[in-house]
């Protein structure tokens, strides 16, 4: 930690010989209030999604180290690793010298690195991305913490002008749908829940959930079977649908004997970003060839 504590103190004295600004007062997702005295030229965004919101805002040659199944935009896969599946590490963090971090509370990030990047003088804010409505809203946060809130603004509102333009094009009768997003061991099924970022996109795209009351993210075969929907998503490869419903029981399914059953990319639904709208807009323009 004493090395923790000189790397901090080094990189916080550099800063201080930059041009004075007004700080920045937020209060991030989990009802923090973060402080940040100058705009953050060293940003390090844990998690894919917070990696995809700097840098929609052009400001990827400030991001010093991501996690590390970061992949996009290209070029961040070569950037500086500071953890991944097994854990976050503060030493990597502060290693790279950083004056602003973006975390999730998701795979123990928040839980790890707060409290010590706190003590170092880092300000840390939280994003939550429950909606699509959430997702643009960490944007303009994304904006004000970076000290370029007009961009923030900007980028924000004009996603939101091309969500308004799904919405004014939506069927008359919504196709109801079910996501498939990915496979358990034992059997079951991941599906995208009514009540997250992803089931929201769904249904600004002009679907509505065969499965409307499940808040619970996996599913047997036989649920979806007996749901029946009109339309059948699979987050991944073209090989990996075939795969699945080529096993017994899928054909069960209308939507698989009438061809209704159609792969999304995961990137565009699984991780809340700007290319979420991409994916609305290509889901919407799917749903409305196949509204019943």
């Amino acid at each position: 930690m004493r090395r923790t504590i000189l790397i901090a103190a080094g990189f916080a004295s550099l800063a201080l010989g930059g041009a004075a600004a007004e700080p920045v007062r937020l209060i991030d997702a989990v009802g923090r209030t973060v402080e940040i005295a100058r705009p953050p030229q060293r940003i390090v965004p844990i998690f894919a999604s917070n990696t995809e919101l700097v840098a929609a805002l052009g400001l990827a040659d400030r991001i010093v180290g991501v996690e590390a199944f970061t992949r996009f935009p290209p070029g961040m896969e070569n950037k500086p690793k500071v953890g991944g599946r097994l854990g976050f590490s503060v030493d990597a963090v502060v290693a790279q010298r950083p004056d602003l971090l973006i975390v999730t509370p998701a795979r123990q990030a928040m839980h790890q690195l707060i409290d010590p990047m706190t003590r170092l003088g880092v300000p840390v804010v939280v994003l939550l991305a429950r909606s699509v409505a959430e997702v643009m809203e960490n944007l303009r946060q994304v904006g004000r913490a970076a000290g370029v809130p007009e961009r923030g603004e900007a980028v924000a509102a004009g996603l939101e002008a091309r969500l308004a333009a799904v919405a004014g094009r939506a069927p008359t009768r919504r196709s109801r749908v079910v996501m498939i997003t990915g496979r358990l061991g034992n059997g079951l099924l991941l599906i995208a829940r009514t009540d997250t970022y992803t089931g929201d996109a769904i249904v600004r795209a002009g679907g509505e959930h065969a499965l409307p009351r499940s808040v619970v993210a996996h599913v047997s075969p036989e649920a979806i079977i007996a749901a029946d929907p009109d339309v059948l998503l699979f987050a991944g490869a073209e090989s990996e649908l075939r795969a699945l419903v080529a096993q017994p029981g899928w054909r069960l399914l209308r939507a698989i004997r009438e061809g209704r059953a159609h792969t999304v990319s995961r990137a565009q639904f699984l991780i809340p970003g700007p290319r979420t709208v991409d994916g609305i807009e290509t889901l919407a323009a799917l749903l409305r060839r196949e509204s019943p």
